[in-house]
């Protein structure tokens, strides 16, 4: 287990063989579980994001398998494969052998796993939380295709003000940075191709979830439409949604104070 030491909180790392593949996981922080889901472009060593919910939960921050230089499964095939994953690993934590005792949150493409492990166990999660969430086919916009685009010119589109992409990546991101994004696009249209980052069965299965859910958008995402983040509030029993103002896609990294809040205030509610 290797320490990353951050301005005032402390990560480990440790691998956990599942389904054949080594996940890398991430952890910080005491208090309630929290398994964090990253976006469809990765994940970051250090962001303020993480630390806040480190402060107040113990945060799990796996890397998807395939995805930031992790081995990638070649049998899966599509994301429902990468929830049924992710439910094995929380019978392999510690955190959550105890039955509905961990919340999930996931963040863009996190929250698409997030709601399909929902899905495979209704009653397994304490709390749900998607940001940003794909899986749901929009009525009216289109979710944006990375494949008609640079995958620098992707992750700019998640933000509402590239001010906020040159401070967590910089104006110039390094050559190691643009190679992760293609690595992880690549593995992205091997699971989520075809249909395009959304499922036609997810929005029959929502309505089985028994836990209570914040579904949180940036105003002015240009990745996932806000329509989307209206249909999981809807179809999902016990949810509310909550709109961000001045933030695209990304709102972790745009409005990492706020969504912190929204997210912990969330999930330190008692009851179930």
């Amino acid at each position: 287990m290797t320490a990353v030491s951050t301005t005032s909180v402390s990560w480990t790392s440790e691998t956990i063989p599942i389904a054949g593949v080594s996940m890398q996981v991430s952890r910080a922080g005491a208090g309630p579980p929290l398994l964090l889901l990253h976006h469809d472009i990765g994940t970051l060593d250090r962001l303020p994001f993480y630390d806040a919910l480190a402060r107040r939960f113990t945060v799990l921050r796996p890397s998807h398998p395939g995805y930031d230089g992790s081995q990638r499964p070649d049998w899966m095939r599509n994301v429902r494969d990468l929830a049924a994953v992710y439910q094995w690993l929380l019978g392999e934590l510690s955190e959550s052998r105890a039955a509905a005792s961990i919340s999930v949150a996931g963040l863009g493409f996190g929250g698409w796993i997030a709601a399909e492990m929902a899905t495979l166990a209704p009653r397994a999660i304490r709390r749900l939380v998607l940001v940003g969430a794909m899986g749901l086919k929009p009525e009216r916009g289109e979710i944006a295709d990375q494949a008609l685009v640079s995958y620098i010119d992707y992750v700019r589109l998640g933000f509402a003000d590239q001010r906020a992409f040159d401070r967590v990546f910089g104006a110039d991101p390094t050559t190691a940075q643009l190679e992760k994004w293609d690595l992880n696009r690549e593995m992205s249209f091997r699971i989520a191709w075809k249909p395009y980052m959304y499922s036609p069965t997810l929005p029959h299965l929502l309505g089985g979830v028994a836990a209570p859910a914040l579904v949180v958008w940036g105003r002015d995402d240009r990745i996932v439409p806000l329509e989307c983040g209206e249909r999981y509030a809807k179809a999902l029993p016990r949810a509310r949604l909550e709109v961000v103002e001045g933030a695209g896609h990304f709102v972790d990294m745009e409005k990492p104070d706020q969504l912190a809040k929204l997210i912990s205030d969330f999930a330190s509610q008692g009851g179930t």
